[in-house]
């Protein structure tokens, strides 16, 4: 019988979907720990969506997992597909600065959104704060209902509990740096 290749990842949807499996808990009840939609939740572990590193965390506390866990295998996954799969789901993809810091409450990742494309699906919130610097490009970043226009050297902080959604509203490629804190 052939054996699994052991480099080969298994995709954050299934991670996700094993694990709330095994925790025993339902669409529901995640939908109602995260604000996610369960049509959005049932994307996630299909693979048809990849989730944004603010609904990964979430997630990760819903289900009472080490964040790191979930980040870490999708950081592998983007790196390897990130042109053919990245483009046809989120338009944007994120590399860790902060390898090991799973279990700290400080976390950064780069992250580059493609031109004129925004995290599809749901604005997302996590408890803590959230610390945005522009890189390269403009970004729209909406906390709420204000509107934030950041271009190259521009930063935000905001409290990451209140809905929030980035858009890259430029005509090239975006490239930030995201720090999150959270509980």
């Amino acid at each position: 019988m052939p054996r699994k290749k052991p480099d080969k990842l298994e995709p954050v949807g299934k991670r996700i979907k094993k694990a709330r499996i095994a925790k025993k808990v339902t669409f529901d009840r995640l939908a109602n720990e995260t604000g996610f939609s369960v049509d959005y939740l049932k994307q996630i572990e299909s693979g048809k969506e990849i989730p944004p590193v603010g609904a990964l965390l979430q997630i990760s506390r819903a289900l009472e997992l080490d964040a790191g866990f979930l980040l870490r295998e999708e950081e592998a996954n983007l790196k390897k597909r990130i042109k053919a799969f990245t483009k046809r789901t989120e338009n944007y993809a994120y590399t860790t600065l902060t390898p090991g810091a799973e279990n700290k409450h400080l976390k950064a990742f780069k992250v580059t959104v493609d031109a004129q494309q925004d995290h599809k699906g749901v604005g997302y919130q996590h408890e803590g704060e959230e610390f945005v610097y522009v890189l390269k490009g403009v970004m729209e970043i909406i906390v709420g209902d204000h509107v934030n226009r950041l271009k190259t050297g521009d930063s935000l902080h905001f409290n990451s509990g209140i809905r929030h959604k980035m858009r890259n509203v430029g005509k090239e490629n975006a490239e930030l740096i995201v720090v999150v804190y959270g509980h």
